[in-house]
């Protein structure tokens, strides 16, 4: 084998070499730039997005920095396009190819250059062809000269980069490619370039085991920033946001001036659920790189992901300063107003996304919701039906905007037809057809047999025109603002609630509507529902505020679980929450976590008491040592039914039958090492379990209505205090029923505010940002439903939601509101109320505050 050599320190450098993959994807102009981009090349950034979807691009992968390339031919007169003056560019300038080539091979300027002079000349004609764009004529170099000489590495490597650079969207140039690069490393095993050049094919072609290989074998041989740098970004779009973390900061202690490699640091802390360590690695970044746009966008979302409307604004606002046509910044900021209930800004971001990027699913869906919300149906509608015809090619995904937007179309023409109807004379839970309402709440593909789609629009239903705030009477107006007060005293302060003054204003409007209607009922006053007038039971009290919920926002299905087919119930339907996936944490529940470890190692010590008695003292010896949920995998081998995991189930006391115990919610572990882990909690809505919660709540709402009717005429504070009780107990079942498919949390909290105002208290304090819990000494944020869920019964939830509600007796003011039914009483005025503006109420005295 002829003898070869690394150019020196002169020519090429280690780690200077341009990667294949980047070869075969960028534009070929891109040679004489200083940057390229990283293993994940432009194909595998592709099959990232289709995985993903787009809701998740602000985390695609970034170019990464390089020192330099190779091949700087500048001279060239060739458009590397693929010019009609590239085809004739041997006829044209062979003189100047063959004088390039002289150069290059006295300098040694390209990869394995050997020690015979005429040798390097031939190889450097090759390379020269190869860099002007002729890679069929490279090609053709290489191989005559590897007839002579089967094993010259430099134009088995040549050859090799040249199949690469002719496409590796053709299987045949990657294979062909990946083959002449694994003989040169056969050939030349110590050079960690070939490694990393044959990673970077393979990643592209989606073999992620192999290409991590590769990687890993180029660190042994030569650790560097860069190569770190790669094998994080292969660990990261495989969802091993821990290992990839640790890689960017390898790569950073070896090269502290990495943007890019800072900024994936941030998206590994921020896709496991740490968002403070996100923003601060997002911070740094743009300490490095001050015009860095995708450090900006990133940062906008992990202030967004926390609830921080305001500087996750600045920063989309950042972002777009430097680009205003950064369509990924328009999308993530668009999306976020409309969460915020900010529709009308929220539309010209999605309109100026689908102006630069027409096709773009997410825009246009969110486009087509924010109108339908907005009672702009007709526009809404047509933005639907445009994301309906984007159908899916053979073998790709469907995007998760495609799978939910026919129940979005179906659902608008059912609004857009009950316009004008008044809202006691029909139930969407009984018109939507059963298997319609199934398929939409778990989210299934729209394959409904025999289904009958909804009328079309009907030109003689207007679309909702936009009410001035001032056109309504002044005591409407004090209605609206008393109602933007109540709906904020509902928001969570944790990370993961993103404030919605939408929701807060129709919460609030339910809040009043439910003590409106429930101070009537104790008055012995009848009520119109769903076409019948009768007396109010207790559903009729929570579908005050399901009917407010539903309408805030349309995107959501907020149905009743036992109005769904009894095929479904009988199946049992799941209230699923992920608190752990894999390595991606759920931080709305994060500080639960800790509760919900002391429930589960009480379990397990019952457990083994009953079934390993013998063991109980070594399992109590390692639970002492269980601190975090991954503390408990090796508790799980202590008895083969636990070795992959296990369910714990909570029970919930009944007040009707003392002694009577009821399915709370099942936790779930499984797993066999940190990072593989799913922790989650479920209930399971069945029609037997749903008739005994419905027992139980029928027998509190009695009691509630009894002593309610004696409150009306005698208000002594005990009798306040036992109605107090029982409006916060009934919800306490409520809350562990679950009998909702989406929005049970501020449905039941604006029954508890209604309810106890018509009993003459007021809640006067927020739902707390920091609270002591039962068991635990830290200071925890509150979420109300897990307050519930966690509770040990109803009693003591209501001592724990009293000790942050501050209760004050209601003010008089209350009682001159306009009824709330009678203002808004079709879906017409409550998407109007919905869309008026609300800055007035700012400069408005605002009673009971």
């Amino acid at each position: 084998m002829r003898a070869v050599k690394m150019a020196p320190a002169g020519g090429l450098a280690r780690g200077a070499w341009v990667p294949l993959a980047v070869l075969a994807l960028l534009a070929p102009a891109a040679l004489a730039l200083t940057e390229r981009y990283p293993a994940l090349s432009l194909l595998q950034q592709e099959r990232h997005r289709q995985r993903h979807g787009p809701a998740e691009e602000w985390a695609e992968q970034y170019s990464a920095e390089c020192d330099s390339s190779f091949l700087l031919f500048h001279e060239s007169d060739c458009d590397i396009g693929g010019s009609s003056s590239c085809e004739s560019m041997l006829s044209l300038n062979t003189e100047k190819i063959l004088s390039q080539a002289k150069l290059l091979a006295e300098q040694k300027r390209f990869p394995f250059a050997t020690d015979n002079d005429n040798t390097n000349e031939e190889l450097a004609i090759a390379y020269v062809l190869f860099g002007n764009g002729l890679y069929d004529e490279a090609i053709q170099h290489f191989s005559t000269m590897l007839q002579e000489e089967p094993e010259l590495v430099s134009a088995i490597y040549g050859r090799g980069i040249a199949y690469g650079k002719k496409g590796l969207h053709d299987m045949k140039n990657a294979e062909l490619a990946l083959f002449e690069l694994s003989r040169v490393i056969s050939l030349e095993p110590d050079h960690p370039e070939v490694l990393e050049q044959r990673a970077e094919i393979l990643s592209a072609l989606g073999r992620i085991s192999e290409a991590l290989s590769d990687f890993t074998k180029a660190i042994q041989l030569q650790p560097s920033a860069t190569l770190y740098w790669h094998r994080g970004t292969l660990y990261f779009i495989s969802e091993d946001y821990a290992t990839a973390h640790e890689d960017f900061q390898r790569s950073l202690e070896l090269n502290k001036n990495q943007p890019i490699a800072m900024l994936y640091k941030g998206l590994t802390f921020f896709h496991r659920g740490l968002l403070k360590e996100a923003i601060e690695s997002f911070k740094e970044a743009l300490k490095q790189k001050a015009d860095f746009i995708d450090a900006y966008k990133s940062l906008g979302q992990a202030y967004r992901e926390l609830g921080n409307f305001d500087a996750a604004t600045e920063n989309f606002q950042k972002a777009l300063l430097l680009n205003q046509n950064h369509v990924q910044t328009l999308q993530l900021k668009g999306m976020m107003l409309y969460h915020h209930g900010s529709l009308d800004e929220a539309l010209k971001n999605f309109k100026r996304c689908l102006q630069l990027e027409p096709y773009n699913e997410v825009c246009q869906y969110m486009k087509g919701l924010s109108h339908v919300a907005m009672g702009q149906f007709y526009e809404g509608i047509k933005a639907q039906t445009k994301v309906m015809l984007n159908d899916p090619l053979p073998g790709q995904k469907a995007s998760p905007e495609y799978l939910k937007v026919k129940y979005l179309r179906e659902y608008s023409r059912y609004l857009h037809a009950h316009l004008d109807t008044p809202l006691t004379e029909y139930n969407t839970d009984i018109d939507l057809p059963g298997n319609f309402k199934d398929h939409w709440a778990k989210n299934l593909p729209f394959l409904i047999e025999n289904y009958e789609e909804q009328p079309g629009l009907q030109p003689h239903i207007k679309d909702v025109l936009f009410q001035n705030f001032e056109s309504y009477k002044p005591d409407v107006q004090e209605l609206i603002c008393v109602a933007d007060h109540l709906g904020s005293m509902m928001q969570y302060e944790t990370p993961g609630f993103l404030p919605n003054k939408r929701i807060h204003r129709a919460m609030g409007l339910a809040t009043l509507e439910v003590m409106q209607a429930v101070q009537r009922t104790w008055a012995n006053s009848k009520v119109r529902m769903n076409g019948k007038t009768r007396l109010m039971q207790w559903r009729d009290m929570f579908d005050i505020a399901v009917k407010w919920r539903r309408i805030a926002d349309p995107d959501q299905p907020v149905l009743w679980l036992d109005q769904m087919p009894a095929r479904s119930l009988s199946r049992g339907f799941n209230n699923h929450i992920n608190l752990i996936r894999g390595q991606v944490i759920n931080m709305r529940y994060l500080e639960y976590f800790e509760k919900i470890l002391h429930f589960i190692k009480d379990r397990i010590l019952v457990y083994h008491g009953a079934n390993n008695p013998k063991g109980l003292l070594e399992v109590r010896e390692a639970l002492e040592k269980v601190h975090k949920v991954e503390d408990l995998l090796p508790i799980m081998k202590f008895n083969s039914k636990t070795r992959d995991g296990f369910t714990v189930n909570t029970k919930v006391p009944s007040l009707k039958d003392q002694g009577k115990e009821y399915d709370g919610f099942t936790i779930t572990i499984t797993g066999d090492k940190v990072g593989n882990i799913l922790f989650s909690v479920e209930t399971q809505t069945t029609e037997e379990r749903t008739q005994l919660y419905h027992a139980e709540i029928d027998a509190l709402y009695k009691d509630l209505t009894a002593k309610g009717k004696i409150l009306i005429l005698s208000a002594e504070l005990g009798e306040v205090d036992a109605v107090c009780n029982l409006i916060l107990s009934l919800v306490y079942y409520f809350y562990n029923l679950m009998p909702l498919s989406r929005g049970s949390s501020v449905i039941a909290y604006s029954v508890i505010m209604g309810a106890l105002m018509a009993s003459g208290k007021e809640v006067s304090g927020k739902i707390p940002k920091g609270k002591a819990s039962i068991k635990i000494s830290k200071s925890i944020s509150s979420l109300v439903d897990f307050e519930a869920m966690t509770a040990p019964g109803s009693e003591a939830f209501s001592k724990i939601a009293r000790s942050w509600m501050n209760l004050k007796s209601i003010s008089p003011s209350y009682k001159s509101l306009p009824s709330v039914s009678e203002t808004f009483p079709t879906l017409r005025t409550m998407i109007e109320v919905l869309n008026t503006d609300s800055s007035h109420c700012l400069k408005k005295t605002i009673v009971a505050v």
